[in-house]
């Protein structure tokens, strides 16, 4: 059962043409990519979706697009030489994924730069204002604040005797720390209170686990970022053992075995990022392109999972999901 829901925040644009614009056959573009975790895949979630927004505006891998792919593999001291590599390979634009590389990128650059995933641009001084960014970077801005009550809302609807939540991020990460915080005051404002369990490495983890343990929680709320991701399936493995409702950001946690994710459409989001790229491409600056608010968000259900926690879904909460996982 699927149902898309549209919300217009303040500050969003339009949606974007679907038009195929084509591309002069003798340039070939060079787009990097950045990230805090493994190289963008071609073939991952974020990748293709990337690359089927760029195919909307006429780039096509291989004939006028080419990629240069670099990520950091957790080691944040690694981003720099990365940068340095983009520069090198003489890139046209760099898209940032996640707030390090975003940082790295503005300080390690005057190459254009896209970003995306890197929580509140403004918030973490990567930018001067969202309609005003300056500087050389723009991208997709987050939006925390405004969603985390219907996350909390949803989580609730599951569980209606919630009172305390733990909440899981990276704390390591700035843009992570203020989606959390953001989180944070929109529990206490829904009478929520939270269990704050941040997170720098792997090894954390298993002292989130066992804090927990010791004060067990209603429900888990997670903040997504390459951290938490690469350990997801520990969080799945606890909520399982424990029978916890847990919220994600969005669906791909969803898709790999956890219950319920509400946050903007990815696919939306990367064909926005692929927009942006070709206006860049065809000469705009980056700080003549305001900062973008997601539009479209999506609530999805995983039920095999619920059955599995043995969970009661309400009809209504079924009802509601623009996807569900059977």
């Amino acid at each position: 059962m699927r149902r898309r829901e549209f919300i217009t925040l303040l500050g969003a644009t339009a949606a974007w043409p679907r038009t195929v614009t084509a591309q002069s056959p003798s340039k070939v573009y060079r787009v990097g990519s950045l990230n805090t975790a493994a190289p963008v895949a071609d073939n991952s979630p974020f990748g293709a979706a990337f690359i089927r927004g760029l195919a909307q505006h006429g780039y096509a891998l291989d004939k006028n697009l080419t990629f240069e792919r670099r990520g950091a593999e957790m080691q944040m001291d690694r981003l720099p030489r990365l940068v340095n590599e983009l520069v090198t390979s003489k890139v046209d634009v760099i898209v940032a994924f996640g707030y390090p590389s975003a940082l790295a990128a503005k300080q390690g650059t005057t190459l254009p730069v896209v970003s995306f995933t890197t929580g509140d641009p403004v918030g973490t001084g990567l930018v001067d204002s969202l309609a005003r960014p300056g500087g050389n970077i723009t991208g997709i801005s987050d939006v925390s604040a405004e969603i985390t009550p219907k996350r909390l809302e949803l989580l609730k609807e599951m569980a209606p005797g919630l009172h305390r939540v733990a909440m899981l991020w990276n704390a390591a990460d700035l843009g992570m720390t203020l989606r959390y915080r953001a989180a944070e005051a929109g529990a206490k404002a829904m009478g929520i209170t939270v269990q704050p369990l941040g997170v720098r490495e792997p090894d954390d983890f298993d002292r989130a686990f066992a804090a927990m343990n010791s004060d067990m929680p209603d429900a888990i709320l997670m903040v997504s970022d390459a951290l938490t991701s690469l350990n997801r399936k520990r969080v799945f493995e606890f909520a399982a053992a424990h029978r916890l409702p847990a919220i994600y950001e969005n669906d791909l946690y969803v898709r790999d075995g956890g219950l319920m994710s509400y946050g903007p459409d990815l696919n939306e989001g990367l064909a926005r990022v692929a927009a942006l790229v070709d206006r860049i491409l065809k000469g705009t600056k980056p700080a003549d392109l305001p900062f973008e608010q997601p539009t479209l968000f999506r609530f999805v259900l995983n039920l095999k999972t619920a059955k599995a926690l043995g969970l009661t879904v309400p009809l209504t909460l079924q009802a509601s999901a623009d996807e569900v996982i059977e």
